[in-house]
C-alpha cells in the first residue's frame, strides 16, 4: 500500500514535468519564429512596426504551427528509424500537437482577414481575381487544415467512427495527404525562393523555411512511419 501511495504521489510531479517540458519547447519555437519574422520583415524588409501585431504575427504563428506539427508527426517515426529519442519528446507530442493545431487555426483566421490585394498583391490579377498559383495555394491550404481537423478528432474514441478514425491514422492516408501542406507553401512563395538576391537581408522567406522543415519531416515519415 505504501508503494502505491508513493507512486501516486510521484505521478503529479511527472505530469507537471512533462507539461513544463512541452511548454518550454512551445515557447522556444514561438520565440524562434518571432525573432526570425521581425528580423526579416521589420528590420531588413522595411515593414512598418505597426504591422507587427497582425500582419507579421500571422507569419510568426504560421511558422510556429508548421514546426510544432512537423515535430508531432515525426518524433515517433524518427524513433522507428533507430534514432534515440528521449521519452520526454514522445510524451510531449499531444500537448505540442494541440499547440500546433491551434496555431494553424489562428493562422487560417488571420489569413482570411488579411487576404486582400493591399497585403498580397501578387496573388491577384489586375481584375482583382486570384491567380492560378494563389488559387492552388489556398485550395491545398484549406484541404490540409480540414484533414488536420479530422485527424485531431480521430483521437476522440467513438464506436460509430471507429473505421473512419482508423483511416485517418493509417500510414497510407497520412503520407498521401501530408504533401497538401507542402503544395500550399510551394505555390505561395516559390517565385520568391528562386530570387535569393531579393531576400530581405539575405534571409530566406518564411514560406521556404516552413517548406524545408516540412520536407525533412515528410522524409522521416516516409521511412519511419508504420
Amino acid at each position: 500500500m505504501k508503494g502505491k501511495l508513493n507512486q501516486d504521489q510521484k505521478s503529479p510531479d511527472r505530469a507537471s514535468q512533462k507539461d513544463r517540458f512541452s511548454l518550454n519547447f512551445i515557447v522556444l519555437i514561438l520565440l524562434f519564429s518571432l525573432i526570425y519574422s521581425i528580423v526579416r520583415y521589420n528590420i531588413f524588409g522595411g515593414v512598418q512596426w505597426s504591422e507587427l501585431p497582425f500582419f507579421i504575427m500571422n507569419k510568426i504563428i504560421s511558422l510556429n504551427g508548421i514546426i510544432l506539427l512537423v515535430f508531432t508527426f515525426s518524433v515517433k517515426p524518427l524513433q522507428n528509424l533507430g534514432v534515440k529519442v528521449s521519452p520526454k519528446w514522445l510524451k510531449s507530442r499531444k500537448i505540442i500537437g494541440i499547440a500546433g493545431f491551434i496555431s494553424i487555426f489562428v493562422h487560417l483566421i488571420l489569413s482570411v482577414m488579411l487576404f486582400t490585394p493591399a497585403y498580397y498583391g501578387k496573388f491577384f490579377t489586375v481584375a482583382g481575381k486570384l491567380t492560378l498559383n494563389s488559387g492552388l495555394s489556398m485550395l491545398f491550404g484549406v484541404l490540409a487544415f480540414v484533414i488536420l481537423w479530422f485527424y485531431n478528432l480521430s483521437f476522440y474514441k467513438s464506436d460509430k467512427n471507429k473505421e473512419i478514425n482508423k483511416v485517418f491514422k493509417s500510414r497510407k492516408f497520412l503520407l498521401l495527404v501530408m504533401p497538401f501542406t507542402a503544395i500550399h507553401l510551394f505555390f505561395m512563395g516559390y517565385k520568391g525562393w528562386l530570387n535569393p538576391e531579393g531576400w530581405n537581408g539575405g534571409i530566406p522567406p518564411i514560406s521556404l523555411v516552413a517548406f524545408l522543415f516540412f520536407c525533412v519531416g515528410y522524409i522521416i515519415n516516409i521511412f519511419g512511419r508504420k
